[in-house]
């Protein structure tokens, strides 16, 4: 029986219109980087920070940290534009289903590739919050400035077991809508569940890791190991 959940934000939880990726790829392309999609896609739901020096390097832009830095203030500022002009929104069902699963018992992490600065907004914006009650919809959210690196490293869903009391990685379950969600869930040792919400599609997360492919986390009620009555 799953323990815990450890879900991605943007594609997996929120609809934030694609607009984390525009953002990304202006950001890289400002610095006279080209920016293919496959190289996009490559480093989807990574750490920001990280994927703007991969990209700019793969794009013939040496990654120097001061490049890199103002790049990914430009990325929040990108960001922050996009996000007043068409604010994110949960994806259909979500609340839902995770007030359903804390009910059922299991503890409901958000991890992402954000930073504080983009996730706590973010969050706020939504009216998702972080608590025992049942006025809360969270008991735990990771960013990449609480770990030493983000996807495909264990750590955001490690330091998720860590906040919620959960101790066997078996009793864990994690989802995402890119390959690194899949990859990460794989390192951690945890149920890994790939989601179509997002940009990628069900053949290429099929390629990788994985031990359920669903159409939107709405699904993992399904699931036996989520408590669904068969």
């Amino acid at each position: 029986m799953i323990e815990l959940v450890a879900f991605d934000m943007a594609g997996t939880t929120i609809d934030d219109h694609g607009l984390v990726y525009v953002a990304l790829e202006e950001s890289v392309r400002e610095t006279g980087a080209t920016v293919s999609q496959q190289d996009l896609q490559r480093w989807m739901g990574t750490e920001k920070s990280s994927a703007i020096a991969a990209l700019m390097e793969l794009g013939g832009v040496s990654p120097d940290p001061a490049a890199v830095d103002a790049a990914f203030r430009r990325f929040l500022e990108i960001l922050a534009r996009a996000y007043r002009e068409d604010p994110p929104v949960a994806l259909p069902g979500v609340e839902d289903a995770l007030r359903e699963l804390r009910t059922r018992g299991i503890a409901v992490a958000l991890t992402t590739g954000f930073s504080d600065e983009v996730a706590t907004p973010l969050l706020e914006s939504l009216g998702w919050t972080v608590g025992a009650g049942s006025e809360h919809l969270l008991d735990a959210v990771v960013t990449t400035s609480e770990v030493t690196a983000g996807r495909p490293a264990p750590y955001l869903i490690h330091h998720a077991m860590e906040k919620t009391g959960v101790t066997d990685v078996r009793a864990v379950l994690a989802a995402g809508d890119t390959i690194v969600d899949l990859l990460a869930a794989r390192n951690a040792g945890v149920v890994g569940v790939g989601v179509l919400t997002g940009a990628v599609g069900r053949d290429e997360l099929a390629r990788h890791p994985h031990h359920h492919i669903l159409d939107s986390v709405v699904d993992v009620l399904s699931l036996p190991e989520a408590g669904a009555t068969p």
